[in-house]
């Protein structure tokens, strides 16, 4: 016969297992609350310019909610008794975005949505005195709009027009298609119009999509990406064109090969030559590659980064010989020059955090003298604010975040080699870190493939950074595939998803083994875009996780 005293004691113990169960996860629960409120109050910046003089900067502080209004602020940056300044659009228009200087600093341009229908205003500096000066609406627009540029001469203003479309690319929602799918496609056009918003004119052809552009420096023509449309299919195959400003005739200057995507085409100051990226990129606007140069007229164009272990992700003309590069390298980024005629590259600036000048949320703007610059910088040790000086002598302009703390540990990159590949991670460590325990561990893999981890802020928005708050170690790896070690490790897992990029992951969590006291028996693995599909793909071919 059973002993009735033991089944009491095993029910007890049971209760009190369940009940301690439940106060660790209502702790957990406790603790996860207070980080994720304090996130959500952090003040987040977008669209950092710098005048081209060097002598204001302008940021969108965004919206916390999408009943508010965002707000872009001007300031004299260098008059240590100025105030950033409101620049508003009309009563009705909201979220200003797009900021873009006029060659003299005279006045700046951007977009802001009436009814949700982006409008072009422009707004002079003379006016900038006054508190809350507003800004001019220049146009009547139905439809898409994005990227407007200056001529160099200040006389025309350029952008990207659907007329009647909803635009933004495959990765932004757009309304259903209802009817034939496919019947009524509306491609981005190079559109232009005065100063004043008077003579606008859409010059490409309506079958061909625009993804970017520039101006060339006399005004007679742009350098344009472009693919027939629908916008959504079809950039992975945009060729570079020139554009006659007058007559919109559009003659091919190159045809990549089709693992080559490029981006950020670039005129020279004298006109003689257009710099781009060239590399195998899996969305628009997440930029990397190698940078390449060609003849303005055309030929073949010469790879000025073949074995560079980086990947460049924007550009620009610093002189006439010399051009600017960000790119992301060894998990962080750095600012770099490149000498055109011998391909020679100087470094000014390296760091952990995520620098880019081009493409989607670029937090980086040079002025016209080539080193005077505006960053948004951030890494998990520092929340997001404004910096302004010269490149790598920043000064912080804004102080919005200062009531942030971190609630995770130190942040340790991690390099380990798998075969041919040299690659890299970053082990952020628990909060309140103790030596002397065994601690189980997320491994977050990022989208792309080509794409990179580099520290920042954490985000309330599916950033496993919150975990270190409960007590784990979080792994952020960049296998082959990702940005950072050069455009071979890049193209590495091409034909391969799920191969030698899984292979890579596995060999840095031994990496991490090694060196951190992580429970081999509890370790999970998660991811979002391509990193959700590793997820799925690895715990098929392990048990690992």
């Amino acid at each position: 016969m059973s002993n009735p005293n033991m089944k009491l004691s095993m029910r007890l113990s049971t209760i009190a297992l369940c009940l301690l169960t439940a106060a660790t996860l209502s702790a957990q629960d406790s603790q996860v609350d207070r980080v994720l409120r304090q996130l959500e109050q952090l003040q987040t910046f977008s669209d950092v310019t710098i005048s081209p003089d060097g002598k204001w900067i302008t940021f969108i502080q965004p919206a916390a909610h999408l009943s508010e209004k965002s707000t872009l602020y001007l300031l004299d940056w260098k008059n240590a008794s100025a105030h950033a300044r409101p620049i508003m659009p009309d009563n009705e228009a909201t979220h200003p975005s797009g900021v873009t200087w006029a060659p003299d600093s005279s006045q700046l341009a951007f977009f802001a949505a009436k009814s949700t229908q982006n409008q072009i205003f422009v707004f002079p500096i003379s006016s900038s005195s006054t508190p809350a000066a507003r800004a001019r609406c220049l146009t009547n627009l139905n439809g898409y709009a994005k990227d407007i540029r200056w001529s160099r001469d200040g006389q025309r203003l350029a952008f990207l027009y659907a007329e009647n479309g909803g635009g933004g690319g495959p990765l932004e929602a757009v309304p259903a298609q209802t009817g034939p799918i496919g019947s009524d496609i509306h491609n981005q056009r190079l559109t232009i119009m005065n100063p004043d918003g008077t003579g606008l004119q859409q010059i490409t052809p309506a079958g061909l999509n625009i993804y970017e552009y520039d101006w060339a420096p006399d005004g007679k023509r742009f350098a344009a990406l472009a693919a027939p449309g629908p916008a959504d299919n079809n950039w992975w195959i945009a060729q570079l064109y020139s554009v006659d400003s007058a007559s919109g005739r559009m003659n091919v200057l190159y045809r990549p090969p089709k693992e080559r995507q490029l981006a950020v085409p670039r005129w020279s100051p004298d006109g003689a030559h257009i710099a781009f990226i060239g590399g195998l990129m899996s969305d628009e606007g997440f930029n990397g590659g190698d940078i390449f140069l060609m003849s303005s007229n055309g030929g073949a164009p010469r790879n000025l980064t073949p074995n560079r272990k980086s990947s460049p992700s924007g550009l620009a003309w610093q002189t006439a010989d010399k051009l600017l590069l960000t790119e992301y390298v060894e998990g962080g980024s750095a600012i770099s020059t490149l000498a055109i005629n011998n391909a020679t590259a100087e470094t000014l600036w390296k760091g952990n955090e995520g620098v880019h000048q081009d493409g989607n949320f670029p937090n980086f703007a040079l002025s016209s003298d080539g080193r005077t610059s505006v960053v948004i910088r951030s890494s998990w040790q520092q929340p997001p604010e404004v910096w302004a000086g010269p490149i790598g002598d920043w000064r912080p302009i804004t102080h919005a975040n200062s009531n942030q703390q971190p609630h995770w540990g130190k942040a340790e990159s991690i390099a380990w080699k798998d075969r041919d590949f040299h690659a890299q991670g970053w082990l952020l460590y628990p909060e309140h870190f103790d030596p002397g325990r065994r601690y189980p561990m997320v491994v977050e893999i990022h989208g792309g493939p080509s794409g990179i981890k580099a520290p920042s802020w954490p985000s309330p928005r599916f950033d496993m950074s919150v975990m270190a708050s409960l007590g784990y170690f979080v792994f952020f790896p960049n296998p082959r595939g990702s940005y950072g070690e050069g455009e071979t490790f890049t193209q590495a897992n091409v034909k391969d998803f799920g191969g030698g990029d899984l292979r890579d992951i596995l060999a840095g969590v031994d990496a991490v083994l090694k060196q951190a006291p992580v429970d081999n028996d509890r370790i999970g693995v998660t991811g979002w875009s391509y990193g959700g599909y590793m997820t799925m793909w690895t715990v098929t071919q392990t048990s690992r996780f």
